[in-house]
Formats: structure tokens, C-alpha cells, sequence
């Protein structure tokens, strides 16, 4: 049996942390996966801003708010979700994911959880586990499933190479110059039928 394991952000719904640098009017907030590989890393410098400029997370959720799916995913993932089972795997956090998940008809979601002072300051993050998208697919493979992998950044690679099928959505020319084996895809049709083309 097939699991269609897909990335939420930049996939399905806008990158959270540009959004949020567009709202905030801190450009530099714009960095993301895509531009950094070391997820840890990014996080640190992310959240040694927003304390610099006294931002927590009721800001960062006021700008969630407004936030909608990409045109055309909700759709994609309804149908996608009617012939297979489907699991959004996700560097993002719980306190981010929850409003755009109602959005998105509350989907299977794996993510982590910021660590948030009772003042609303974010002073750390709990990762659900190393590497959690290539650990996810790689735990799925030894309950007996098969994955089929999909994302936009340096984090979703290893999960599509370890999976049966895998592919880049809406990536960036440098991802996908670099991994030309990789099929890419930036129309939800066409990437709709090519994973049902890969499903058993």
C-alpha cells in the first residue's frame, strides 16, 4: 500500500516565515529551507530576530490568519485524498499549521512544537525527531507501506530520494538544476497525474 507523503509550505500553502517578513517588514525573515539547508540552524537565527525586535507568537499567528492555501491545493489535496492515504510531513510547528489546516480540511499532519514563554516570547522548538521527513518514510517502510514523496526544498530531499516515487513541486531553478533525476512539476494537474500514475 501506498502513503503520499507531501511538505506543507511552499506546496500547499505559502512559505509562513516570508508572509510573515512581508507583514512584519523584516526582509531578512525571508530565508527559508530553500535558501538554508540546516533546518536547526535557520531556526536559531529566526528566532534570535524575532526577539531583537520583540515579536512573538501572537504576531506571527495574526499574520497565519491571513494566510490561505495555494490556489488550486485544497482541491488537489481532496481528490489526492480520495484515491490514497496522504501525510503532510512538515518542518513547520503545531501553533503555525493548525489554522491553515482547517483551511486545508485538516489533512494528516506531522510537525513539530515551538517552546513558548507564557508572556508569548518563542524560546525554542522541540523537533519531533532528527531528520523527521526521512525518519517518517523510512518508519513507514518498515510497517510495510511504500511512499511516494513530494516538497520544494533542500529538507524534502531525502524523503523523496528514500521513497518509491518522488518529486519536486513548485521548487527552486537551483533544486531542480541540481537534481535533474528529480521530476518538477509546478501545475497541481499535472503533479495530481503523475502520483497517480505512480500509485499501486
Amino acid at each position: 500500500m501506498d502513503i503520499v507523503c507531501l511538505d506543507m509550505e511552499g506546496v500547499l500553502v505559502p512559505e509562513i516565515w516570508i508572509a510573515f517578513a512581508e507583514e512584519s517588514g523584516i526582509p531578512e525573515l525571508k530565508k527559508t529551507t530553500r535558501d538554508e539547508p540546516d533546518y536547526d540552524k535557520l531556526m536559531k537565527w529566526r528566532l534570535g530576530i524575532l526577539k531583537e525586535h520583540g515579536l512573538g507568537l501572537k504576531e506571527i499567528q495574526d499574520t497565519i490568519a491571513k494566510i490561505d492555501p495555494l490556489p488550486g491545493a485544497k482541491k488537489f489535496l481532496d481528490e489526492l485524498r480520495s484515491v490514497a492515504q496522504v501525510i503532510i510531513i512538515s518542518d513547520t510547528f503545531t501553533q503555525f499549521a493548525q489554522p491553515l489546516m482547517a483551511k486545508l480540511g485538516y489533512p494528516t499532519l506531522f510537525c513539530n512544537t515551538l517552546e513558548v514563554a507564557p508572556d508569548g516570547e518563542i524560546t525554542g522548538f522541540k523537533m519531533r525527531c532528527e531528520q523527521s521527513k526521512l525518519t517518517t518514510v523510512k518508519a513507514l517502510h518498515s510497517m510495510g507501506f511504500e511512499t511516494i514523496a513530494a516538497g520544494d526544498s533542500f529538507n524534502d530531499l531525502a524523503m523523496i530520494k528514500a521513497s518509491k516515487a518522488g518529486f519536486l513541486f513548485k521548487s527552486t531553478d537551483k533544486i531542480k538544476a541540481d537534481n535533474p533525476d528529480i521530476p518538477a512539476f509546478e501545475d497541481f494537474d499535472e503533479f495530481l497525474a503523475a502520483i497517480k500514475e505512480q500509485l499501486s
